[in-house]
């Protein structure tokens, strides 16, 4: 979960409890799980989207333009000290092609580097230029923390292409208050108990085994984008509260 760089494909789909538990096995046969998802475990995912006080950032993104960028700040775990690990990431989307660049810090040089632009000292290369990158997006961006998603993941690998991953994620949570990775998991759901939202990600073209496994169990792609989900729901809530107030 360590990866700094990389471009590659996505595609989503959206899978009913049965469709998931039928196409497990399947993947098991070419694919191997992810080293944090040995045993049939999962692992944890917690991210703060950042966007502008109107939300630009989101409402651009799921008008789906040739080019979007977004800024996040990540972790595996909900940290309880300072000096835990998070990743501060861009990702791009040009054309269809992701490309997500991240940086790896402690929470507080996070803090401090998102609120003041103050750097932390680091020899890493890599670490600097991802720095850079979102320095230059911040300065064009009055972006600040919008919103907190939360879920569970299960991931696999290729066993013949490590290019190749495919994930599962479920109990997808969010909330737009206490908007701190260390206030854990909680919130309202964006995808309801018993679904799953699965993504291939690959840098070329999805392998035939897989095309003929979803025809046969009837899944198919389908647009959803979590914060896209969640700036919907939003909408659509406030929409209700004017309007209930409006009416009493």
């Amino acid at each position: 979960m360590a990866i700094k760089a990389f471009k590659r494909f996505e595609k989503k789909f959206i899978l009913s409890e049965s469709q998931y538990k039928s196409l497990l096995p399947i993947l098991c046969e070419y694919m191997n799980p992810d080293k944090y998802c040995k045993n049939g475990n999962n692992y944890s995912i917690y991210s703060i989207y950042y966007d502008t006080h109107d939300n630009q950032v989101i409402r651009h993104s799921i008008n789906k333009p040739y080019y979007k960028e977004k800024l996040r700040l990540r972790s595996y775990k909900s940290p309880i000290d300072e000096n835990d690990k998070v990743f501060l990431e861009l990702k791009k989307k040009i054309n269809g092609i992701v490309n997500k660049r991240r940086a790896t810090l402690t929470l507080k040089e996070a803090d401090m580097f998102l609120k003041y632009r103050k750097r932390p000292d680091s020899m890493d290369y890599l670490n600097n230029q991802v720095l850079d990158e979102i320095e230059y997006y911040l300065a064009n961006n009055n972006v600040s923390p919008k919103v907190f998603i939360s879920y569970s993941r299960k991931a696999f690998f290729g066993k013949n292409d490590k290019d190749f991953r495919i994930t599962f994620d479920s109990n997808i949570i969010s909330r737009r208050d206490n908007l701190s990775l260390k206030m854990g998991s909680y919130g309202d759901e964006i995808l309801p108990k018993g679904y799953y939202l699965m993504e291939v990600k690959i840098l070329g073209a999805i392998p035939i085994w897989l095309t003929k496994v979803l025809s046969e169990f009837k899944i198919y792609s389908t647009h959803f984008s979590k914060y896209g989900n969640e700036y919907k729901s939003y909408c659509l809530n406030k929409t209700y509260d004017i309007r209930r107030r409006s009416i009493c």
